[in-house]
């Protein structure tokens, strides 16, 4: 089943010179328009799913960050990410592939089609966003890559680069950040591989040049400033799981009917909603369900959580 977008600009906090592109966007009757960068725009459907989406803003987006290599606060990332050198970029592609190798990120942007997704971001600690991200679905880089037929999982690494990342100086996670998903998963048109918010490109940090975005995952999954990518038969050790298996299991969907051990996940809080703005319910998968239920058809998500 193809992605139908079901956010509208209208659920974001538009930049200022964003406007008359807003106005473009405006004029799709009926769809929701998706600009490639470098090439025509197209539009694409539109599904319903309940719930409201409060605007966020741009600074919300840049300064509201989980990105522990620049530190464990949420406001370090900003201060701290500057030191990142993000050009030349390359990502090693290996594992049970017809054709590994170091991948030069300008190399890969040339073979993919870049569009605009608006997706709802939803943290394992219960706040949530909407952000407008640029990027590819992820099943391009991998069929250019060419899957073997024993592949089953795709497994993900962070830079490790403690003389400008200050936070892996610290003993906070097993650097590199490692993450997974299952192949059908990563093979999902859901799947982003985003390189950029706003249209302009991703942010330090917000995980640039390269991070992953899995919409009905909580957002740990969705692993920053990727620089491997390994297709393998078995299931890959990820961060947060191997530190804390009880509480942060490798498939990470956004279940409302499981908590975290320590706190609920039956709703979240809208960043950018001020002091007293009420908890909106957290939606199964992230409110993705349409496209991704078929992917668990008889599966305990309780016990797979």
């Amino acid at each position: 089943m193809s992605f139908k977008p079901d956010l509208k600009w209208s659920d974001v906090t538009p930049k200022s010179q964003f406007m008359n592109r807003r106005q473009l966007i405006k004029g799709a009757a009926g769809a929701v328009a998706l600009g490639s960068i470098g090439g025509a725009a197209h539009a694409r459907g539109q599904y319903a799913v309940e719930g409201t989406n409060e605007p966020n803003s741009l600074s919300d987006i840049t300064n509201y960050n989980n990105f522990y290599e620049f530190g464990t606060g949420k406001e370090d990332p900003a201060r701290n990410a500057h030191t990142l050198t993000t050009d030349p970029w390359t990502v090693k592609i290996d594992g049970l592939v017809d054709r590994p190798g170091d991948y030069d990120l300008a190399d890969i942007l040339k073979q993919v089609n870049i569009e605009e997704r608006i997706y709802r971001f939803r943290c394992v600690e219960a706040w949530s966003m909407v952000i407008p991200w640029n990027g590819f679905e992820l099943n391009q880089l991998l069929n250019h890559a060419g899957i073997q037929s024993s592949a089953k999982y795709v497994a993900f690494e962070t830079l490790l680069r403690p003389e400008e990342m200050v936070g892996q100086r610290s003993r906070t996670l097993n650097w590199p950040y490692r993450e997974g998903l299952r192949l059908d998963e990563a093979m999902n048109p859901l799947t982003l591989m985003a390189t950029g918010l706003y249209g302009e490109d991703l942010p330090n940090q917000n995980g640039a040049p390269l991070r992953l975005v899995v919409p009905w995952k909580y957002g740990f999954k969705s692993i920053k400033s990727i620089v491997r990518i390994t297709l393998t038969d078995t299931q890959p050790d990820t961060s947060w799981n191997m530190t804390n298996p009880r509480e942060y299991g490798f498939y990470s969907n956004v279940n409302p009917e499981v908590d975290h051990p320590r706190w609920s996940q039956a709703s979240e809080r809208k960043i950018g909603g001020g002091l007293f703005s009420s908890r909106q319910d957290t939606l199964m998968m992230n409110g993705y369900s349409e496209y991704v239920d078929h992917l668990y058809a008889g599966m305990d998500l309780r016990a797979n959580f």
